[in-house]
């Protein structure tokens, strides 16, 4: 519904590209308000059904016109390719062909890719072509490490800037070698409580 809508509120926007969705979306809605109307019309044969159908034929009519020729630009076509449907059945099929043909990837003569601005990196999480991928997600495995933070090693390392302390109940009596990796604290003498098999 929202691309009725949309080709509605665009009424003649001319210029730049409709995607194929956009023109047979707005194509099927108006083929079944069509085939509503003409039950109607058959059903009950009130004139005033008729004349709603010539004043919404008319309605549509710049819309429809300009979201076709949105759509011929859209693979890169003029919209004088139009007046190809004037050729009898051949131009019909060469029509519907150009139509029915996926619109050119990234910018084109007559604009933007609408599906890339329509969604911008890609529906679904895959980014479309002509832009860049984001930072920190390389699409593989875990994401990468993020600018400005230091890439983290091992497990409870030492803080730069802190002197590393033994663990509580062992200072560092004189003349003992203290154990490997806890340097001797200044102005600690003697320790209490040592524990089993702490020889002084």
């Amino acid at each position: 519904m929202n691309w009725y809508v949309d080709v509605l509120k665009n009424y003649v926007g001319f210029s730049g590209r409709a995607r194929r969705q956009e023109y047979w979306m707005f194509f099927l809605f108006n083929f079944i308000i069509a085939v509503v109307l003409d039950v109607l019309l058959a059903a009950t044969g009130l004139r005033a059904i008729y004349y709603l159908q010539l004043v919404y034929a008319l309605a549509v009519l710049l819309p429809g016109l300009a979201v076709f020729v949105r759509r011929l630009h859209d693979t890169g076509r003029s919209g004088w390719w139009f007046f190809i449907g004037l050729i009898p059945i051949v131009g019909a099929i060469i029509l519907i062909v150009f139509l029915a043909t996926e619109g050119d990837q990234g910018q084109n003569a007559y604009g933007p890719d609408p599906k890339q601005g329509q969604y911008p990196g890609g529906g679904g999480g895959y980014p479309q072509p002509g832009y860049p991928q984001q930072q920190g997600y390389p699409g593989q495995g875990y994401p990468q490490q993020q600018p400005g933070y230091p890439q983290q090693q091992g497990y409870l390392q030492q803080q730069p800037g802190y002197p590393q302390t033994p663990p509580q109940g062992y200072p560092q009596q004189p003349g003992q070698t203290p154990p490997q990796g806890y340097p001797q604290q200044p102005g600690q003498q003697g320790y209490q409580n040592p524990p089993q098999g702490w020889q002084g």
